[in-house]
């Protein structure tokens, strides 16, 4: 099989801010597996977690260097294709392996002329509204976009709130105050920190939340202080889920005496396959499953539709977030990312 790399850059309508920083665009890379004649789509967006970072160009070497590799394979070889990426000399990045995972995925649903969630026997009526995300921002602002997603998704249903400002947990609390008011029809309000606090605020901040009515605090606390989760599981009136602090399925079960559910992202866990092992074992653990996004586009967004049914929460909107996204595939349905009945991923060219 070829591998064919290209890179293409997303613009967002509004940057988004979050504890780490400010993202106004990002340059992702389109991955096409091509064998017998059918294509296979896959994408990767470069992230940052504390110290780990992966750019467009890191994910792009390293697919360059193993794509002659993996051409004497048939996408369906998938063991075989596992086990060499896991015997690598130099890892590779768990973005890269995610755009190859789906691209592999694409490609068999597309062989098979059958969509991803029903290959998996999965039933698209089991998938919950996904939530539109605020970043951080002062009170007028918040209102502002809060506004904007009301008007772009009239059914809309579900937000999550961006938190740990730099400014403190007062201007936290002011920002979150005003997104509530004006959104008073949406019943459902999460809050992700993004490590933006540390154990003492955020023991204070789920009372203060769990008196306004919020469902769950995602990532309080930084990745690499996950002893001090233990305390706050202990006490909060709030579940807590792991996102920066839980990257593949390995790390499960050191987190599941301290938090309530786990985060996952493709660019992250390293694809659809590590997803899938992800969400069994945190089963498994008796938690909570969330699904989560970058800077991606519909593309990734759809793949992980797929696997939806088997989710409890859904933060699936970076597209929704773009000027220029150069993909179609699922669409909103009553705030229900649905994927499309064309076969793979169902992902397709964007018109013009």
């Amino acid at each position: 099989m070829k591998i064919h790399l290209q890179t293409f850059t997303v613009q967002k309508r509004v940057a988004l801010t979050i504890s780490r920083g400010t993202t106004a665009q990002s340059t992702n890379l389109f991955v096409r597996v091509e064998h017998d004649g059918i294509e296979g789509w896959g994408e990767a967006s470069p992230f940052s977690i504390g110290t780990q970072t992966q750019t467009t160009d890191d994910i792009a070497r390293a697919l360059q260097k193993v794509a002659p590799l993996l051409q004497p394979y048939h996408p369906t070889e998938r063991q075989k294709i596992e086990s060499l990426l896991d015997g690598l000399d130099i890892a590779l990045p768990s973005a890269a392996r995610s755009g190859l995972d789906l691209a592999l995925y694409d490609w068999f649903g597309k062989a098979l002329n059958l969509p991803l969630y029903a290959i998996l026997g999965l039933d698209c009526d089991r998938i919950h509204p996904t939530a539109v995300t605020i970043g951080i921002s002062s009170p007028a602002a918040a209102q502002t976009r809060t506004r904007d997603w009301m008007t772009q998704i009239p059914e809309l249903q579900v937000l999550k709130v961006k938190l740990g400002s730099p400014l403190g947990i007062e201007a936290d609390k002011a920002m979150f105050t005003a997104v509530k008011a004006t959104a008073p029809r949406i019943q459902s309000i999460s809050i992700d920190a993004n490590g933006g606090w540390d154990l003492s605020q955020a023991l204070h901040m789920a009372d203060w939340l769990a008196e306004q009515g919020v469902t769950y605090i995602e990532q309080p606390i930084a990745p690499g202080l996950e002893k001090d989760l233990l305390p706050l599981y202990e006490r909060s009136p709030l579940p807590i889920f792991a996102d920066e602090s839980c990257w593949t399925s390995q790390d499960i079960p050191a987190l599941s005496d301290r938090v309530h559910g786990i985060n996952i992202k493709l660019n992250k866990s390293g694809g659809l396959s590590e997803a899938i092992k992800m969400i069994h074992t945190a089963r498994a653990h008796g938690l909570k499953v969330m699904f989560g996004c970058y800077s991606d586009s519909t593309l990734m967004n759809t793949a992980l539709a797929h696997l939806a049914p088997l989710a409890d929460h859904l933060d699936l909107d970076s597209h929704l977030n773009l000027t220029n996204d150069p993909f179609e595939g699922a669409t909103l349905v009553h705030g229900r990312l649905i994927p499309s009945d064309r076969p793979g991923l169902g992902v397709k060219r964007a018109s013009p």
